[in-house]
């Protein structure tokens, strides 16, 4: 799905694997390594959830998808299945790898370690609305610079309500939605529902986070005006 992960951050490869997996076939096997904890205590998992498989270290990375989904978990305690020799720095290679190839040569989850219920779990703030509007925050920055927020179309759309609104991120204010990058001039920023449901702010041809001032978990306000 991408290599262009930023190093050791585990909620972004939480986003990108929860907005990419569900547009792949039934029993894909995913393998998904961002492990800032390779050679500790952490542990290896697979799970199915969905009618996709995860390969990957239980450190959060799969927040998203226990978070909303139902699912099937196992440790991976069976070192048959893993290279012999392994490096205490390199699990994507050593464990994981080799786990997702026995996996997609027909081997069940099951087979490869004891179940787990519950897996390690971070969790993003949830916007907050009233009569006022949203105070949302920025989750996650794509390789563009655009900032994805953690708020949703429908609450966006219940809360504005064809009502006049106010968008505050950074250094800027913005006073609509639109529905393409085109809709403003090259080097304007633009708010919009992107694809994964949620409410973006992106720069026609620019890098929003750096031309705004944005970095991930920046406050994005929406005032509705009276």
């Amino acid at each position: 799905i991408s290599h262009e992960i930023p190093p050791q951050d585990v909620m972004a490869g939480a986003w990108v694997v929860r907005d990419a997996a569900p547009y792949f076939p039934e029993d894909t096997i995913h393998l998904v390594v961002v492990d800032p904890g390779v050679g500790t205590g952490r542990s290896a998992v697979v799970l199915e959830s969905e009618g996709q498989i995860y390969v990957g270290p239980d450190n959060g990375i799969f927040s998203l998808i226990t978070g909303e989904q139902e699912y099937r978990a196992y440790r991976l305690t069976d070192e048959s299945y893993w290279r012999k020799a392994r490096s205490r720095t390199f699990h994507g290679r050593d464990v994981f790898a080799p786990v997702a190839a026995h996996l997609a040569n027909g081997v069940a989850p099951a087979e490869l370690g004891d179940p787990i219920q519950e897996l390690v779990t971070y969790r993003w703030a949830t916007p907050i609305a009233d009569h006022d509007g949203i105070q949302g925050w920025v989750i996650h920055i794509d390789r563009f610079g655009n900032l994805i927020t953690n708020i949703p179309q429908e609450m966006l759309l219940e809360v504005t309500g064809g009502k006049t609104f106010k968008i505050y991120i950074g250094n800027t204010i913005l006073k609509a939605l639109s529905e393409t990058f085109a809709e403003v001039e090259e080097g304007d920023p633009v708010a919009y529902i992107g694809s994964s449901g949620m409410l973006e702010v992106a720069v026609n041809k620019g890098d929003a986070g750096e031309m705004l001032s944005v970095r991930k978990g920046a406050q994005l306000s929406i005032v509705l005006q009276k």
